[in-house]
């Protein structure tokens, strides 16, 4: 419907006085004539009932249903959409008088001089007067605003007919009676604006009837305009009445008139839901793509914190040829998901603040720094894996030398203990001679020796058993039972070694002496033998080394242990010397000997036998030092080509991130090149990574070699990998900063010169060349820009530029600020005004309102959204648009 509302503050009361006094001069008299009274009657009846039904109410008898006075001040409240006095309820004479007074009062201030109209009149139903008002309140709210070329209303709906119905054959209107007698101009009026309602060709001058009930229908069908008069009293009378046809042109003159204004509302409304409908689908996008990687993440983090350890070495091996897998494959797509969430977030928080739109708050642990906790929180738990992962391998390393060396010595001090048991309980000294007895008493003190000597072996077969228990060695159990048994072996040994010698001391007075050279030997030959034994041990013992430092100090040990073994022969040779001696002199002397030293197990041929094996493990030993010492070079090598391709990585990495720092503040070119300049820079960097991949080769080379250290650089792969990452994450940001700024420079139509302008300020402030500003630093900016700042202003604009409150101002931040200050947007007001419109002038809109003035998708969109209205003149399927147009803002919760 029409909306009258702004007509009433549009012209002085004094010319609408003028005007009206005109208006009432037009044939009053000729109210008497029946045809035009029946006109007029159906014309104002339907003209009132068009608004009253906005009330919920209607009339049927003009002069009957306003004697009362409160349906004529509910209509003038309707058109004029202000509170008039309240009404009097009584059925007596004098309360309808005083509503009638109260409703002709009111169309008094509005600047209407009622000549001959009372309320009397009204009150007793004077056709004439009542018909009179009527027309007066047409006048003034629906005909007073029209107003074309500074023309009177009347003028002015005329000569707005007459441009409408130009083009079409058989109109010309020159009045509002004869000229409107035949029906065309009723459809040119609708062809003009409605096309597709009417087909103008088809209707003929010679047939007004239908003519006339055609615009008629189809203006109460398809324009909301309800049907004022019969085709048949138009056709059936010589001359028309003016006011009737008057108000019925009105009507298609406010109908048509609204329709650019609602045109133009539906534009508004649809460019602000197609920004707002993009905008959510931004961030479903990022509040998907975050889900996923947190959820990868929160999958992740437990796989690296397991700490539970296997078994074996090649178990060990396998956990770290899986965790490169994940450092190869699985994390980088990651990498780069991470950085096109923090580009996209920062995109759709350009699109936002340039919109006008409240900044997006991405759901409860789904903000960009939850997102880098999260990440960060990953790399803490791959870093720690990754050093577990070493340390257990090196763990493993340590247990497995440690269980061969527990197995050698046992089963070497096993070997030793083997019948020593039957030697020690044996009765062969009571039946033995004295020198026999003698020689079983030497026999066994030098036995006791070499139990003292093997005392060394049993301490570190306890200590290294003791060793593998607290590293947790998997076999631990059967390690302490044969640990437990040589033990058990080795007191039951000592007991038996005691008993034994207290028995043959016990005889020992009545043996006589035993040869001094037998002793002799025996007593050198003991523990030259355990030397051997110790020497053959050291020569099989297994080596560990991490560099070339300590295999070329175990070499050295081995040359120093060399030099030692003339000395050795020579010991060899004294000892052999004592058993040729014993040989020379029982031949000298003719006695019979048994072949047997009396005095000890050991043979000379056992010591040349022991000494020609440790002649044989020499070269042995050398050959194994050398191939150790030929691996530590090689390793050494790895370092050194490792170190020469990390010295030249890191520092480039190190030199493009300060090139990259230095090109966001500098602007060289416009935006456009700047990006170009960019892009191109970002292709040089991943053309560089094959390097990176080189250096991982090598990295995996010295893993699989088990390095573990390298003093030849500073720079580990954790860093080349970490600086990589940051490297491409900063170029990203980078370009997006650009292209987030081309597109604030576009969307508020900023000239380059004024985004020079805007950085060559910025970076005289920005006094660390950092590409923020500390909030003194912003102020003294403002300051230079020309405005004038007290502290509550200063502080609203640091609300606006770092909603955060970080301390600092971004160079984005401060150009959209200075953007946002001097260009317009769209604002909640304004979309609220365009739906008003679209409500024609309610407080509240339907959704079939909402179908035919919008697309069909942003007509369900804002249908979805909108809240039932529950103000007090709703109806049902009330929707409310206020509170809808303000969320679209963010100034309330849709």
């Amino acid at each position: 419907m029409v909306d009258y509302h702004a007509a009433n503050n549009q012209y002085s009361s004094g010319g609408a006085q003028t005007y009206m006094e005109q208006e009432n001069d037009w044939d009053r008299d000729l109210l008497l004539d029946p045809a035009w009274e029946k006109q007029q009657r159906k014309t104002f009846t339907a003209w009132c009932n068009s608004h009253l039904r906005k009330a919920g109410t209607q009339i049927e008898n003009i002069e009957e249903d306003f004697r009362d006075g409160l349906k004529l001040m509910l209509l003038l409240e309707v058109i004029s959409g202000e509170r008039l006095p309240k009404p009097e309820r009584g059925k007596m004479r004098v309360h309808k008088i005083n509503n009638v007074n109260k409703a002709l009062d009111f169309i008094a201030s509005k600047g209407v001089k009622l000549v001959s109209i009372g309320a009397e009149e009204i009150v007793d139903g004077n056709a004439k007067m009542t018909l009179g008002m009527i027309w007066t309140i047409i006048l003034r709210f629906a005909i007073q605003d029209i107003s074309v070329e500074e023309t009177s209303a009347k003028e002015g709906l005329l000569l707005w007919c007459q441009r409408k119905t130009a083009p079409y054959k058989n109109v010309n209107v020159q009045n509002f009676h004869i000229s409107w007698k035949d029906g065309l101009a009723f459809n040119a009026l609708i062809h003009r604006h409605r096309p597709e309602l009417i087909d103008y060709d088809k209707l003929r001058k010679d047939d007004p009837v239908t003519n006339l009930n055609n615009a008629f229908e189809v203006a109460e069908k398809y324009l909301d305009i309800p049907k004022m008069l019969d085709a048949e009293d138009i056709v059936g009378t010589l001359r028309p009445d003016e006011k009737a046809i008057m108000t019925y042109v009105s009507c298609f003159y406010h109908a048509f008139s609204g329709a650019q204004k609602a045109e133009t509302a539906a534009n508004r409304i649809c460019k602000v839901l197609a920004v707002n409908q993009e905008n959510e689908h931004l961030m479903q996008d990022y509040e998907s793509l975050a889900s996923a990687l947190l959820e990868w993440i929160r999958r992740t983090i437990p796989w690296l914190e397991n700490r539970n350890p296997e078994k074996t070495m090649s178990e060990m091996q396998q956990k770290l040829e899986d965790f490169r897998d994940y450092r190869r494959v699985h994390k980088p797509p990651k990498v780069q998901e991470k950085c096109q969430l923090e580009i996209n977030f920062n995109t759709l928080q350009t699109k936002l603040r340039l919109g006008g739109r409240p900044a997006f708050m991405p759901s409860e642990g789904h903000m960009v720094a939850d997102i880098n906790r999260a990440w960060h929180t990953l790399e803490g738990a791959e870093k720690g894996y990754e050093e577990w992962l070493l340390n257990e391998i090196r763990r493993l390393e340590r247990l497995d030398h440690l269980a061969e060396k527990f197995r050698q010595k046992a089963s070497i001090h096993e070997s030793w203990t083997d019948g020593k048991e039957a030697m020690l309980t044996q009765k062969d000294y009571e039946t033995a001679t004295l020198s026999e007895v003698k020689a079983l008493l030497r026999k066994h003190q030098a036995f006791e020796s070499d139990l003292a000597a093997h005392q060394d072996r049993m301490e570190q077969i306890a200590a290294i058993a003791q060793e593998l228990n607290e590293l947790d060695y998997y076999d631990s159990p059967s390690v302490n039972a044969r640990c437990q048994k040589i033990c058990d072996q080795w007191d039951c040994l000592g007991a038996l070694t005691q008993s034994r010698r207290e028995s043959l001391q016990k005889t020992e007075k009545v043996l006589e002496s035993i040869d001094e050279l037998y002793l002799e030997y025996a007593k050198r030959a003991a523990p030259f033998n355990n030397w051997m034994e110790s020497a053959m041990e050291d020569l099989q013992d297994m080596f560990i080394v991490h560099n070339i430092e300590e295999i070329q100090s175990l070499i050295h040990a081995h040359e120093q242990f060399k030099s030692t073994l003339p000395d050795a022969n020579r010991e060899r040779e004294a000892i052999q010397a004592f058993h040729s001696e014993v040989q020379k002199i029982a031949q000298h002397n003719g006695i019979k000997l048994s072949g047997i030293n009396p005095y000890t197990t050991i043979t000379p041929q056992s010591i040349d036998s022991k000494w020609e094996q440790a002649q044989q493990l020499v070269p042995q030993r050398d050959q194994a030092l050398q191939e150790e010492l030929r691996k530590q070079q090689s390793h050494d090598n790895l370092r050194r080509n490792f170190a020469e391709q990390a010295n030249v990585v890191g520092p480039w990495i190190q030199n493009k991130m300060e090139e990259i720092g230095t090109i966001s503040i500098e602007m060289i070119g416009t935006l456009e090149d700047q990006l170009t300049n960019l892009k191109e820079y970002e292709r040089s960097i991943v053309d560089y990574k094959p390097n990176i991949e080189q250096l991982e080769g090598v990295h995996q080379h010295i893993q699989e070699a088990l390095i573990f250290d390298n003093v030849y650089t500073a720079y580990s792969m954790e860093h080349i990998r970490v600086g990589w990452e940051q490297l491409l994450t900063t170029i990203a940001r980078t370009i997006n900063e650009i292209e987030n700024q081309i597109l604030t420079r576009d969307a508020k139509g900023i000239s380059q010169e004024e985004l020079y302008e805007y950085r060559a300020s910025f970076n005289h402030f920005d006094k660390k060349r950092s590409g923020q500003m500390v909030s003194d630093d912003f102020r003294a900016l403002l300051i230079s820009t020309g405005n004038s700042l007290g502290d509550a202003e200063f502080a609203r604009i640091m609300g606006i530029v770092d909603p955060n409150n970080t301390g600092t101002v971004t160079f984005q931040a401060f150009i959209d600020f200075m953007s946002r200050e001097t260009t317009d947007t769209d604002t909640a007001d304004q979309v609220i005004a365009s739906f008003k419109i679209l409500a024609a002038d309610k407080n509240f809109i339907t959704a079939d309102e909402l179908r035919r003035e919008l697309p069909p998708d942003q007509a369900e969109y804002c249908i979805a959204r909108m809240a039932p209205y529950t103000g007090p003149d709703a109806v049902p399927g009330a929707l409310d648009y206020m509170s809808f147009s303000t969320a679209l803002y963010g100034e309330s919760d849709l």
